[in-house]
């Protein structure tokens, strides 16, 4: 079964691919407020039919007298024996099937590097020695100042987001000098020019894609998998209020401008299309199972079992470390 949900002997005859997506753990751009630590995006390519008889299977299973199933259902202990026949290799969408994964506080400090320094390379490090470094408490401080900073609507004045994310910088970086986390954050001090032009911009025209949601760029890449060899594709996604008619065009239009051959977005009710309550199994599924890793608190079993379906470069952070008694000293030395 090849990557992109099709074998051989189809991929020679189809011409065209009908893709159907949904999310879980979307907050808009509230990245540190919200409910979840990641964002999922799944996606599944499977005929109607069959995706409604999987459906019907999954109920026949859990008999829940529930009028609509989500992703806890699968999720529930005594469920255990269905989750796994779900995602099974030999289950109803082994390599029918893909997932997109965006680990919020990671997003949040990739876009905020990228922003001040103009590309990525020290949101990795700065990610992985930051939490040690500043302390749970400083660190999120950090998070919520950097969100304030790149949101459209900021929590707060829009006004003064500019101050409180570089007071907040000074703060941690006078407390923990000598560190790694510290150096970095001076090399985003340096950059305030870069934030005060950003947050003009956006005041003078709030742009079409918020930097900090990360459902765009997952639609991106969930149509670079599904067309990759060049099958052109239509995504059916499920309702979403920030799916505009005008953001499905602008998306449609750079995708194709950058060689992904994606047909259109097209939304739909999930409660009418059995291949969207499939994506939505799939995305709550992975996105729980993901965030129990992250917390420490993964279960083995499962993360092997997701691991065919998640993308390749999913765009969650290296595990936090600290820098060590050494290189931290004591606040204010």
């Amino acid at each position: 079964m090849s990557r992109n949900g099709a074998d051989e002997a189809g991929a020679a005859v189809v011409r065209r691919r009908e893709v159907a997506c949904d999310e879980s753990g979307s907050d808009g751009e509230n990245l540190t407020g919200g409910n979840t630590e990641v964002f999922a995006h799944a996606s599944v390519a499977l005929p109607e039919d069959v995706a409604a008889e999987c459906v019907r299977e999954i109920r026949h299973r859990i008999r829940s007298p529930a009028e609509e199933y989500k992703a806890n259902h699968l999720l529930r202990e005594k469920h255990r024996a269905v989750l796994e026949w779900l995602l099974d290799e030999a289950g109803p969408i082994h390599g029918h099937a893909h997932v997109e994964l965006t680990e919020k506080a990671y997003f949040v400090v990739e876009r905020t590097v990228e922003l001040l320094l103009g590309d990525t390379a020290e949101a990795g490090p700065l990610y992985r020695w930051g939490p040690g470094t500043f302390g749970e408490p400083g660190w999120r401080e950090f998070l919520r100042a950097a969100n304030r900073l790149l949101r459209v609507r900021p929590d707060g004045d829009p006004l003064t987001v500019v101050d409180q994310f570089f007071r907040t910088i000074d703060t941690l970086t006078r407390a923990w000098p000598g560190t790694e986390a510290a150096r970095i954050l001076r090399r985003l001090s340096a950059a305030r020019a870069g934030a005060d032009a950003y947050r003009e911009r956006v005041r003078a025209a709030p742009p079409l894609f918020p930097v900090l949601n990360p459902l765009f760029p997952a639609i991106r890449r969930t149509a670079a998998c599904w067309s990759a060899g060049g099958v052109p594709v239509t995504l059916v996604h499920d309702q979403q209020n920030a799916l505009t008619p005008g953001r499905i065009a602008a998306i449609v239009q750079g995708a194709r401008r950058d060689g992904i051959a994606l047909d259109g977005v097209r939304l739909v009710d999930s409660r009418a299309d059995a291949r969207v309550q499939i994506a939505d199994f799939l995305a709550g599924v992975a996105r729980r199972i993901t965030s129990d890793q992250l917390a420490q608190d993964g279960d083995p079993f499962l993360i092997s079992a997701l691991r065919p379906y998640i993308g390749e470069g999913v765009p969650t952070g290296p595990v936090p470390e600290s820098d060590g008694p050494a290189a931290r000293g004591n606040p204010g030395d």
